[in-house]
């Protein structure tokens, strides 16, 4: 399930050197300021139109998967999870394997298949034409893309000279405004009970039974109501919650209080 972030606190150890075009930032997270409108200004100053950070763990045996993000175009996020597009984005699948960050456009990342092409098309009409992107993994096996995006679909020579220049400010900035603004805003957002769609009473009773342990058939014949209801009961619980499967379902529940495995 994806959490958009709302960006706060600014975490800066003692003696931990920072780049001096994060000052603005973090002296307003240290004055409590809005940061939206810093973040815009310094994404415009690399040459872009917009940012989307997103962060995604496996799932542990403690916690189900998460999946975290902060953009200037939340309307555009939700839309993309509405479509289920990260397995059609290049600015993602072109760099998880690499750490050489990705300068893209219209031209460029085509012919890789009816699915990507769409997106490209989708994304182009939401003002996201090209851009940059590049990711890394990190502890816990975490994997962070961070993706600056512009309404221009072609990058002439002179502009894709300009994005070069810039690229080792825009590489610096990705991986500070991950630790030094995203961690503390999961940390925030982890320490709060998620807030989950209401369930009906069927679904709760289908859940609990689950956590327990009991197969789709124990939970059937406990409940008098067909396999194929209880399985639809889960569809719509993990519908709810934005789980990929039953046990995810289950973890989000648990994490949220809501059952409990004994």
């Amino acid at each position: 399930m994806l959490k958009l972030l709302a960006l706060g606190n600014a975490s800066v150890r003692a003696g931990q050197p920072l780049p001096p075009l994060l000052d603005p930032l973090v002296d307003a997270a240290q004055r409590g300021q809005d940061l939206a409108s810093r973040i815009a200004a310094l994404v415009a100053s690399f040459g872009f139109d917009s940012i989307e950070y997103s962060v995604a763990a496996p799932a542990t045996r403690d916690r189900p998967a998460m999946r975290y993000a902060y953009t200037t175009i939340p309307e555009w996020v939700r839309h993309y999870e509405e479509m289920g597009y990260r397995d059609a984005d290049p600015r993602a699948f072109l760099t998880s394997g690499s750490a050489i960050p990705l300068i893209w456009d219209q031209a460029s990342v085509r012919g890789y298949g009816a699915s990507v092409d769409a997106f490209l098309a989708d994304a182009r009409a939401h003002g996201i034409a090209s851009g940059v992107s590049f990711g890394w993994h990190g502890a816990e096996d975490i994997h962070v893309v961070v993706a600056l995006n512009a309404p221009a679909p072609h990058h002439d020579d002179v502009r894709y000279q300009a994005i070069t220049r810039n690229l080792p400010d825009i590489v610096m900035f990705g991986h500070y405004f991950h630790e030094v603004f995203a961690l503390p805003a999961m940390c925030a957002s982890q320490a709060r009970p998620p807030e989950l769609p209401a369930l009906t009473r069927r679904e709760r009773e289908c859940l609990a039974l689950a956590a327990r342990g009991m197969t789709t058939r124990q939970i059937a014949a406990m409940l008098g109501m067909s396999s194929r209801t209880v399985q639809l009961q889960f569809e719509r619980i993990c519908g709810k919650f934005g789980a990929a499967n039953r046990p995810e379902a289950i973890a989000v529940a648990v994490q949220a209080g809501l059952v409990r495995t004994q």
